[in-house]
Order: C-alpha cells, then sequence, then structure tokens
C-alpha cells in the first residue's frame, strides 16, 4: 500500500514549499549585482518573508502550540524576529552600500537554518500530533490570510514594525 499522496493545502506541505521558495528568492537577491535587481529581489523576498512568517505566527504557530512543540515554537518565534530586523536593516539599505551583499548573505543563513529548524524539529510533531483534515483546514486558513495580505499590498512593509521583541506564543 502506497503512502498517502501529499496534498498542497496540507499547512506543512505549504510551509515547506514556501521554504523551498523563500530560499530560491535568496539565492537570487544574494547572487544580484546591479542595485535595480538587488532592489526588485529584495522587495520580493521581503513579501515572500513576510507572507510566510505572519501567518505562521498568526495561524500556524498558535494551532499547533503544546506541551511538545512550545520550545521549538519560542525558538522559531525568536528567528522570526532576528529575520524581521535584517529585512528592515536591508530596506533601510542602498543596495549600493558595501553592508548590502554581507547582510544579505546573513538573511540567507539565518533563513535556512530556521527552515532546517523547523522541517526537523517541528514540522515532525505536528504531523503526529494533528490529522490531515486538520492540516488541511489549517493550510486554507494560511492561504487566506495569506491572500488577505497580498491585497493590503507589500507586506514587507507590517515586518519593519514587529522588530521590537519576539511575537508572543498564543494558543488556539
Amino acid at each position: 500500500m502506497e503512502p498517502p499522496r501529499p496534498e498542497p493545502d496540507d499547512a506543512v506541505v505549504m510551509l515547506v514549499a514556501q521554504h523551498r521558495r523563500l530560499e530560491e528568492l535568496l539565492r537570487r537577491l544574494v547572487g544580484a549585482d546591479a542595485a535595480d535587481t538587488r532592489r526588485e529581489a529584495l522587495h520580493e523576498v521581503g513579501d515572500e518573508l513576510a507572507l510566510h512568517v505572519i501567518v505562521e505566527e498568526r495561524v500556524f504557530y498558535p494551532a499547533v502550540a503544546a506541551a511538545s512543540t512550545e520550545s521549538v515554537l519560542l525558538e522559531s518565534l525568536e528567528e522570526h524576529l532576528s529575520l524581521k530586523r535584517l529585512l528592515d536593516d536591508l530596506l533601510a539599505l542602498d543596495p549600493q552600500d558595501p553592508t548590502f551583499g554581507p547582510k544579505a548573505h546573513v538573511l540567507q543563513e539565518q533563513c535556512e537554518h530556521h527552515h532546517e529548524e523547523e522541517e526537523e524539529h517541528l514540522f515532525p510533531k505536528v504531523v503526529l500530533l494533528l490529522p490531515q483534515a486538520h492540516r488541511l483546514d489549517l493550510g486554507r486558513e494560511m492561504l487566506r490570510e495569506q491572500g488577505r495580505l497580498r491585497r493590503e499590498g507589500a507586506p514587507r512593509e507590517a515586518l519593519r514594525r514587529q522588530t521590537d521583541a519576539a511575537e508572543p506564543l498564543r494558543s488556539d
């Protein structure tokens, strides 16, 4: 018997796919040389990172908060704060500034580390804790929230106002 096919609306499957997309966008950002290309790539990274982080904090983390996930979620929230601060710094920089490239590289490294932590330590627990039907409902809720944020425009700007402290861990 074959294992069930992963559903694209499954919250965990969706988040992993977003991780891969962000990693690709970050590679483009780090590899960009021209100021206009860097600015365009940064805005795309910023918007995608914002959509991802915001739905994790507002929808996914509260839905999966449990004793067995709390320490991973608290660490993830601190990592999000670091990513928000780096993104804010980059958005404030001239793309020709000599620190732009190194700072973009640090953002890339921290994103990859964060993705690895979630995929190795959080997502396997979530798959065990939540039945697929619940993860599908959660994924659809996350898509609705991301759609709302896209309609409001420039999601990256929302993250710029969230750099003082990590978001508190909420639970449903």
